[in-house]
């Protein structure tokens, strides 16, 4: 195998992974000129997040699993080769139907890069060494939903809401630059699983019907989208609530990303003293503090970014400190199909998030109040997740049986 070192992988990896954020986060100051520009209006752009994110959680099922059969580095390259297409037809979109079609096949190709990597990191490495990889990786990609909003409203107000999605095309063509050139396969031909509608469906059958799996996929799902339910409503957040312009989103992402900045970099601090339950227990409480600090603000103090940011970049240092220990824990559960299985957990999480952006953001947004209280419940939900996973020591009655492959 190639070699590569660890600093660069790290790099690479969430370079990849920027491509998430980018997809969702830099075109949300443009809404209200792609709403006048293709005559539509504000429930329809909001339903082009929608657009890219159920085809982006069901492909996870197959980049993963593909990738076991075909080697990580071919799987990657070829999504992103697509998605560049997909980022050059929203970019001439002619009407809001042509942008959600191109939306959908960006939704399609994303998570190449994204799903991919994180069996790359279990490739290559074990234990806290893995934990740490997750965290610099997550630490590194937690610049890219600062930065694309700001550049996302910066291009829009200078060269027109087109340009963010010409953009977009040249990030992916990069890192189809970046992972043909430094990327090694990192799955040899002898390790790699048949690509078998059987075989396939055996490991689905397997990972999906783990309860245990899927539990812990939920909770790490809901302590994300207590801060996701800001990301998709900030066009409203911002600039209805908080009377901010198309410029000035930096004002709710900088301190976000500062958050998780620090999260992954207290993360990978904490993965030399303590075991990840700990880790778990002391984000779940962070993110309670952060929760009950949200409530209070948007009960008794007046709309001020003062009273309504901090809080939440809090919930995101909780967040971030709990991913890689999440992840992990449920990709350790099948070591022979980490690829499938981090594709289950995607497919989970992006699943979760289409609902939030498209039905429970657009419901609660009218009020901070309600925002707050949904970011509450999403908190309760992620930590009854984790406790009810941690009771079920084997696996449901019949996964053996019905499978034929272990979870544990």
């Amino acid at each position: 195998m190639q070699k590569i070192s660890y600093p660069l992988l790290a790099l690479l990896l969430a370079f990849l992974n920027a491509i998430g954020p980018f997809s969702i986060d830099a075109y949300l100051p443009a809404f209200p000129a792609m709403q006048s520009a293709l005559a539509t209006d504000a429930v329809a752009m909001q339903q082009s997040l929608t657009a890219y994110m159920i085809p982006f959680s069901i492909m996870m099922l197959w980049h993963g699993a593909i990738s076991d059969a075909l080697g990580r580095k071919r799987v990657i390259v070829t999504g992103l080769a697509v998605y560049v297409l997909a980022s050059v037809l929203c970019a001439l979109a002619p009407t809001v139907h042509v942008l959600l079609l191109g939306r959908i096949l960006q939704g399609l190709s994303a998570g190449s890069g994204v799903i991919v990597g994180r069996a790359v990191v279990r490739d290559v490495l074990e234990g806290p060494a893995a934990q740490r990889m997750m965290s610099h990786v997550a630490m590194v990609f937690a610049v890219a939903p600062a930065v694309a909003p700001i550049m996302g409203g910066a291009m829009s107000e200078w060269f027109g809401w087109r340009a963010i999605f010409a953009f977009l095309a040249l990030l992916a063509s990069a890192q189809i630059f970046m992972a043909w050139r430094f990327l090694p396969e990192t799955l040899p031909r002898e390790k790699r699983q048949p690509l078998r509608a059987s075989a396939m469906l055996a490991g689905y059958l397997a990972v999906l019907g783990s309860g245990r799996f899927v539990l812990i996929a939920l909770s790490m799902s809901f302590v994300f989208l207590g801060f996701f339910l800001y990301v998709m409503s900030a066009p409203v957040f911002l600039m209805q609530h908080l009377k901010l312009g198309p410029t000035e989103f930096g004002w709710l992402f900088v301190p976000l990303v500062c958050g998780m900045i620090s999260g992954s970099l207290t993360a990978v601090r904490l993965s030399h003293h303590l075991q990840p339950n700990a880790i778990i227990r002391l984000a779940f409480v962070i993110s309670a503090v952060a929760a009950l600090w949200n409530l209070a603000a948007n009960w008794f103090l007046p709309e001020t970014i003062a009273t309504r940011i901090p809080q939440l970049a809090l919930q995101t240092f909780a967040m971030n400190l709990v991913f890689p220990s999440l992840t992990l824990m449920a990709l350790d559960m099948f070591p022979d199909r980490r690829g499938m299985a981090a594709s289950c957990q995607g497919f989970i999480h992006t699943l979760i998030m289409a609902v939030v952006a498209g039905v429970v953001a657009p419901l609660l947004w009218d009020s901070t109040r309600q925002m707050a209280a949904g970011m509450a419940i999403m908190w309760a939900l992620s930590v009854g997740f984790f406790v009810w996973s941690r009771k079920l020591t084997k696996p449901l009655k019949g996964d053996f049986e019905r499978t034929g492959v272990r979870p544990d």
